[in-house]
């Protein structure tokens, strides 16, 4: 095995410990380079340290970015200690070009610098997980893959919001979730997992996608983990019909108006929570009206956005008004992307005349009328 192929082996299987070089073979303004894995806001890099005469410049890269600068690094050194977990290298190159390798057992144990403090996920790292190995999310030992890291911790925040959602709940076997819009079902097989495996509840949970590729591979991996219960079907929110209660609904960037039936759904099958992340709105860029804030609302770009922020203040007020209390909250950063508004309604007993009041006062505001969520409202409540 040649040192590329050592480098490469130790990053993509998570066995480098730290790395050494040493004597350029040509001249250059470092004459050190240190490298090491750590952690910064639950991401891992590589801290390259290089050193000058008189100073050190620290630099951290994505591991996939690394692999190719460590490389490269092996044409510029002729000293080079490689640690890794199965054992260690030292790599020397002559002057004329000829590599000696010589290998030894391992003195350093595994240890990633943390600049930020671990967070603590309800689905562990490094800890297999079932359903994030057959998807691709990590490997079998439980490694997550850098290219999949933002979906891990996407999928985790998720699921603390739903832990959350259910603090002071008295939750039983039969809960039945809908997740509208599912797509590959990332986070349906989360929910599954959360509930059967973490909570050690039995649930019932449907996915619902217009995609029959992909109805059809969420059913065939359901199947591949044994996850009961748990199926999908192909159909649109406005046309599917549910018989037995339904405890939560989930749609997470079902686009449009699509959006706004999930809700309705939800309203009228009284389901005690629902989260939403809406998608691409349309609905009130030609209907938001406002003459003091013309100056504003003729850019088309400030338009836009403004009748995205001001559809879903309308959902949350609409919910309101249905007797649900409402918070709009961060679901994700916004480096990630920028639909990234999750919209958590739970049931509540509490007085709607205030909500009403305000939600007509709004309406007024922006000279919004005849509304697709009112209108499809008055269709589901009175055919």
């Amino acid at each position: 095995m040649n040192i590329d192929e050592i480098i490469k082996n130790s990053l993509t299987e998570n066995k480098f410990i730290y790395c050494i070089f040493t004597t350029p073979r040509v001249k250059s303004q470092y004459k050190k380079i240190t490298v090491r894995p750590i952690a910064i806001k639950d991401r891992e890099y590589l801290q390259l340290e290089k050193f000058t005469e008189t100073k050190a410049f620290h630099e951290n890269l994505d591991y996939e970015v690394a692999l190719d600068v460590l490389l490269n690094m092996v044409n510029e050194y002729r000293n080079i200690n490689l640690f890794t977990t199965d054992a260690d290298y030292q790599i020397l190159v002559s002057k004329k070009g000829s590599i000696k390798i010589t290998r030894s057992e391992p003195v350093k144990k595994l240890k990633k610098e943390e600049h930020n403090k671990k967070k603590q996920y309800l689905i562990s790292e490094n800890q297999p997980c079932d359903f994030l190995i057959i998807l691709g999310i990590m490997n079998k030992d439980g490694k997550v893959y850098t290219k999949k890291y933002d979906k891990f911790k996407q999928i985790n925040k998720f699921l603390e919001i739903v832990d959350d959602s259910l603090a002071g709940k008295s939750i039983k076997d039969g809960f039945t979730i809908i997740d509208f819009g599912c797509g590959k079902a990332y986070l349906t097989f989360a929910l599954y997992y959360y509930f059967n495996d973490i909570k050690r509840i039995k649930v019932n949970i449907t996915g619902l996608d217009l995609k029959e590729e992909v109805i059809e591979f969420c059913n065939e991996t359901a199947k591949k983990l044994n996850y009961e219960n748990l199926n999908f079907v192909y159909g649109d929110i406005s046309d599917f019909e549910y018989k037995n209660k339904v405890n939560m609904i989930v749609t997470l960037h079902a686009c449009d108006t699509a959006t706004d039936a999930a809700l309705v759904k939800a309203i009228a099958w009284d389901c005690d929570i629902i989260l939403s992340v809406p998608c691409c709105q349309h609905e009130l860029f030609n209907k938001i009206e406002n003459e003091n804030l013309n100056p504003m609302l003729k850019h088309g770009l400030i338009k836009e956005r403004m009748s995205s922020l001001i559809t879903d203040s309308l959902r949350g007020l609409f919910l309101e008004t249905k007797g649900y209390k409402v918070q709009l909250m961060e679901f994700i950063s916004m480096e990630h992307t920028p639909k990234n508004i999750l919209i958590r309604a739970v049931k509540s007993n509490k007085n709607t005349e205030s909500a009403e009041i305000e939600y007509e006062k709004f309406k007024k505001y922006w000279n919004l009328n005849n509304l697709f969520i009112e209108n499809y409202y008055e269709t589901i409540i009175n055919p």
